[in-house]
């Protein structure tokens, strides 16, 4: 039996931040610049709004600069696309974030499209995508970045291994199996019509489940010493009221298989927000012609 490490998502975003915070700090006394990170927020959504407020809260404990604009939920598109507009010219903002989901009579699509793709901290435009694909410097989206890292923190070297990622959606699925590519894995992407998933699986050295169907992946879909990254979330009623959150995989199942694992909640979550600040950062970076490893990103 394998003795199976559960990989602290907590205690590694915390050393994200920690980085940024420094490099932050460097960019104020070093090239006197203070990044700047915008979250544009339509409607009065709860969840949202408790997203959005959290966001501004860490981009202001690192240090940065950070700007909240509310707009109300009838916005027309033109308008928001305006205030997107003015938002690309504004040089103190290096990165900009639209909160999704929008309002029905607005194209998200359209909306993510004018966003400057420099300033795209979310990662979602075409044009990051492409250098995702290129191997050129650009802004990476949040949660493949910080499942990335994850990884690498049991495994630094993850060159030559076997890898799938079970979901293709944009967001995640299709940039994470990118990032594996890039890191010279052989790379399998599963979704609803892969045959005979869970034999392929069995064959994995890095098994990432991204569908949110609550414990799809059972124990024996684990190859022995696999490192699994769990990034579904499905919410299921508690006892006595509220909300519990499970992932796409049998996490207990999976304990004395797989060699590391994230755990739901804890894992991949607090990796998606301290990676949206870090793009903030290298954004800040790229705008100035800073190379980021000279302040330690």
């Amino acid at each position: 039996m394998t003795e199976t490490k559960l990989i602290d998502g907590k205690a590694i975003s915390a050393k994200v931040y920690d980085d940024v915070r420094k490099a932050v700090e460097m960019l104020k006394t070093k090239h006197k610049i203070q990044p700047g990170l915008a979250v544009v927020l339509v409607g009065a959504d709860p969840a949202s709004e408790v997203y959005v407020a959290s966001k501004g809260k860490n981009t202001r404990e690192v240090g940065m600069h950070s700007v909240e604009v509310k707009l109300p939920a009838e916005i027309s598109e033109a308008d928001l696309l305006k205030e997107v507009a003015r938002l690309n010219a504004d040089k103190s903002v290096n990165g900009i974030i639209v909160q999704m989901p929008l309002p029905k009579h607005i194209n998200s699509n359209k909306v993510i499209l004018a966003i400057d793709s420099d300033k795209d901290v979310d990662g979602l435009s075409p044009v990051n995508g492409g250098r995702i694909m290129a191997q050129l410097p650009g802004l990476v989206p949040c949660t493949p970045q910080g499942s990335m890292i994850l990884i690498k923190s049991v495994r630094p070297n993850i060159s030559g291994l076997d890898a799938m990622v079970i979901g293709r959606s944009i967001l995640f699925g299709k940039p994470m199996g990118q990032l594996l590519l890039n890191e010279s894995c052989t790379v399998t992407m599963a979704h609803s019509k892969t045959k005979d998933i869970a034999a392929k699986a069995r064959q994995m050295d890095i098994l990432v489940a991204a569908v949110g169907v609550q414990h799809m992946v059972k124990g024996d879909w684990i190859k022995p010493g696999a490192i699994v990254i769990d990034v579904g979330i499905t919410r299921l009623p508690k006892e006595g009221g509220g909300t519990r959150l499970v992932g796409d995989v049998d996490t207990k199942a999976a304990m004395g298989i797989a060699s590391a694992i994230t755990p739901v909640p804890g894992g991949v979550g607090p990796m998606t927000v301290a990676c949206l600040i870090r793009n903030a950062a290298l954004a800040a970076c790229q705008q100035n012609g800073i190379d980021p490893k000279s302040v330690g990103l």
